[in-house]
């Protein structure tokens, strides 16, 4: 009889249980969830991203289904950290004793507003396991281009955050010049990376000849980038020592393990939550077989195998 495999992991100061996580933005908060499974299967989950002060996010409408994904241009709706945790610290707190970990997304417009938002969760939410920075949130005062688009800009925001907390900081990447990228944010403290984000497209309705969302770009998640990202991945890994959250267009147990083959120590969930809401279970499960099939009694033993 073949044993299970241990399945735990350490991502950047995050104990986990298992490598499955969840996307920021394609789980609600967890409890949305908890019809379909128990949440606190899963080693961790990213809420939503959260600013200091609510934001409406962009007009409808958002979403666009592409043959092999989908486009979204939400903008980061949110209803603040205080009304957050308001309403969502209970469950939260649970889920944390229940032994899931939480992961708080910080988002801002400026480094200003993400050390707002960072110090109102320091003081308010004693659940986070961790924070992760969304540094692919745009840069009002700079003419909209995404924070972390440049190593100058990703180190600003990753050395005025590491200031404020001393959980766990993980840094949510924008798919560019991860290499360069990834080393700036590990100069500055940053205990873990996440990526990718969505990668930006435009979707045209030919009838209309207007977008399919409200702005001419948004971005792209699912199946169609997930070779992307596992190039991402296996490049940041190459560059960097600390710890890799790998997301994008995770659909099954093979594609998690591509990952943690390119050298992720989690792997997130996404876009096929809102798809199959019971995906992020299945794919543990098919995940912990996969480990099992290949030998290993730990899935560390795993990270960053792929032979070239």
């Amino acid at each position: 009889m073949v044993s299970t495999p241990n399945m735990s992991v350490n991502l950047g100061g995050i104990q986990m249980k298992n490598p499955i996580c969840t996307a920021s933005g394609t789980f609600g908060n967890g409890w949305q969830f908890e019809g379909f499974y128990d949440v606190s299967r899963l080693g961790a989950i990213t809420c939503k991203g959260v600013s200091a002060e609510p934001w409406d996010g962009n007009p409808a409408p958002r979403l666009a289904q592409l043959p092999s994904g989908i486009m979204n241009s939400v903008g980061l709706q949110n209803p603040g950290v205080r009304e957050f945790v308001r309403e969502y610290g209970e469950y939260l707190s649970d889920l944390d004793r229940r032994g899931c970990k939480v992961i708080c997304q910080v988002a801002g417009h400026s480094v200003q507003e993400y050390e707002r938002a960072l110090e109102l969760y320091e003081e308010l939410a004693p659940f986070a396991a961790g924070f992760e920075i969304n540094i692919s949130c745009p840069n009002i005062a700079k003419g909209g281009a995404a924070m972390g688009s440049t190593p100058e800009g990703a180190a600003e925001v990753t050395r005025a955050c590491r200031r404020l907390t001393k959980r766990p900081l993980l840094v949510k990447m924008a798919p560019t010049n991860v290499a360069e990228i990834a080393r700036a944010i590990e100069a500055e403290g940053a205990d873990a990376l996440t990526l990718i984000n969505t990668i930006p497209g435009m979707c045209i309705d030919v009838r209309t000849r207007r977008s399919k969302v409200s702005r001419p770009t948004a971005g792209v998640s699912g199946p169609g980038i997930h070779a992307i990202a596992v190039r991402m991945v296996w490049e940041a890994a190459k560059a960097v020592s600390i710890p890799i959250n790998g997301v994008g267009g995770v659909t099954s147990g093979e594609d998690a393990a591509e990952f943690i083959l390119a050298g992720a120590t989690a792997v997130s969930v996404g876009t096929q939550n809102l798809v199959e809401p019971g995906a992020a279970s299945r794919i543990l499960d098919e995940l912990t077989q996969w480990v099992a099939s290949q030998g290993a009694s730990d899935v560390n033993e795993l990270i960053g195998a792929f032979e070239c």
